[in-house]
């Protein structure tokens, strides 16, 4: 079963690609850049799952996996990265092994890790140290968005650095958008993140008084979905959180 599903990309020149973590975000994210046509290396901490992401889009342009990030990014014109925090971007970011220290001059770190925008500026200046460059960029979508290529993206950065980037992301998203210089991107995830917040938190109070109540909760929330009370976390996730079902991207 592929990890997912087909899309239209737009013509876009082939480019040299790094994909660093291949979690629920990144494994399909690498995979429409693969089908969008561009040559991608990936490393994960897990070899495994690389070898098998490359198993799985052998048909595209001779993926290949690396042993450390290092590696993953010698000779790529973008570097793309989603990891789980600060630490992992760290850790795959810096040090000797970490990416920018085999990237090459002029090329792009494009970071989807939902991190601090402290981070984000940090890793801006490291970057630029290098003769690199760096974009923030989270997504919003959850794990359907990715597999489904239809990821919001929210950047930090340089307009330049934006625009060389924007037609090679374009492959995973809707939308991709410059929210001002780095770290905007990261603090407009967290404008996402505060909202989400409150919709999760009112959904579950809506839920669990639905059950108290004696109500068919899953018929309550098709009811309720086409009216006022619609959102995108009711339509995604309402279901699954009456399963007890929580694990999404």
């Amino acid at each position: 079963m592929s990890s997912i599903n087909p899309r239209t990309y737009d013509s876009t020149p082939s480019t040299s690609v790094a994909f660093i973590g291949l979690g629920v975000m990144g494994y399909p994210m690498a995979g429409h850049l693969a089908q969008a046509g561009h040559a991608v290396t990936v490393y994960n901490r897990n070899a495994a799952k690389a070898q098998a992401w490359c198993q799985e889009f052998a048909a595209s342009k001779a993926p290949r996996s690396a042993a450390t990030p290092r590696e993953a990014a010698q000779g790529a014109d973008l570097v793309f990265c989603c990891v789980g925090n600060d630490d992992d971007l760290r850790s795959v970011i810096l040090g000797p092994d970490g990416a920018l220290a085999g990237m090459k001059a002029n090329s792009i770190l494009v970071d989807h890790t939902t991190a601090s925008a402290n981070v984000a500026r940090e890793l801006y200046q490291a970057a630029k140290a290098t003769g690199a460059a760096f974009l923030d960029a989270p997504v919003s979508g959850g794990q359907g968005g990715a597999q489904n290529g239809q990821l919001t993206v929210m950047c930090g950065g340089d307009v330049a650095v934006y625009e060389k980037v924007k037609p090679v992301a374009m492959a995973f998203s809707r939308a991709f958008t410059l929210m001002g210089e780095s770290g905007a991107g990261q603090l407009t995830k967290m404008v996402n993140q505060i909202c989400i917040a409150g919709l999760v938190q009112a959904l579950s109070e809506g839920i669990a008084f639905g059950s108290r109540a004696g109500l068919d909760v899953n018929l309550v929330l098709d009811v309720i979905g086409k009216g006022a009370a619609q959102s995108w976390q009711m339509d995604n996730r309402g279901k699954t959180m009456v399963a007890d079902k929580f694990d999404f991207g």
